[in-house]
């Protein structure tokens, strides 16, 4: 079965996942992080996307992105496809450097935004790379350095998240990295690396009780959030595919998305 095309619109927010090709490493050393992060600083600012967290792996890459007027495949497209070009000249090798797709899942914000920055950023530590919190504040190839203002990079998004914790900037650092330190007894959380029905409500138990109750929930494998985030997801995917169908008179595109169903 044909891959649906992923969702995307002006403001989304995406956790997207980046794996190298059979879990061998992008990045072999610290010169080619900064390939990537320089790859990164121009493609940003240039597509008006927002970067509210980041860490880059031996093996894979976290980025948690909000759409500008550009749309983010364009920005995965150009960043991906130049580094893999770039790394494989580097390295005299040939093929794929990344395993398929990159995952991109499309987040309900003002559940998600806070949760992913703090998983996102504590990859290294889960990972091994680093020992402790103190480690990780420093660790340069993460986001949650430049959040703990231990590190700078101009096209991350710092004051949007400083926000959800305090106005005044060392205040903000602090309630974060509390923050952040409360999340590592929860290890990895895997409803935060997916979406769907499952995911998006919880796990077996809370869907199984929601049948019990004859709760109808609404979920999509391409988008994390409640179900009325994903209904009215949908439908605006929904409208903008309709009017396209007018105008080209092909359901074909209905089919890619998953939609060929609700116009019979």
């Amino acid at each position: 079965m044909a891959r649906k095309a992923r969702i995307d619109a002006p403001g989304a927010l995406h956790h997207i996942i980046v794996r190298g090709i059979e879990r061998k490493k992008i990045f072999r050393s610290d010169y080619d992080r900064k390939n990537f992060l320089n790859r990164l600083n121009n493609l940003i600012p240039e597509t008006q996307t927002e970067c509210f967290a980041w860490v880059l792996i031996p093996n894979h890459v976290h980025l948690l992105l909000k759409t500008g007027l550009i749309p983010v495949s364009v920005l995965m497209s150009r960043l991906l496809t130049g580094y893999a070009v770039w790394f494989n000249k580097k390295y005299r090798r040939h093929g794929q450097l990344f395993q398929n797709r990159y995952k991109s899942i499309l987040c309900q914000e003002d559940i998600y935004l806070k949760e992913l920055v703090r998983y996102i950023h504590l990859n290294p530590l889960r990972a091994g790379l680093v020992e402790d919190m103190k480690s990780l504040d420093k660790y340069k190839w993460c986001g949650h350095s430049v959040l703990m203002n231990k590190a700078s990079e101009e096209w991350q998004n710092i004051d949007y998240v400083y926000k959800l914790f305090s106005g005044k900037k060392r205040l903000a650092i602090k309630g974060y990295r509390a923050f952040v330190e409360k999340g590592i007894s929860a290890g990895k959380r895997q409803d935060l690396t997916g979406g769907g029905l499952l995911r998006s409500i919880g796990g077996w138990s809370v869907l199984k009780d929601f049948r019990k109750a004859g709760i109808r929930v609404k979920g999509d494998e391409r988008i994390l959030g409640d179900s009325d985030f994903v209904e009215n997801v949908l439908k605006r995917v929904l409208q903008r595919l309709l009017l396209s169908v007018v105008k080209t008179n092909s359901y074909a595109i209905m089919e890619k998305w998953g939609f060929s169903g609700l116009t019979n």
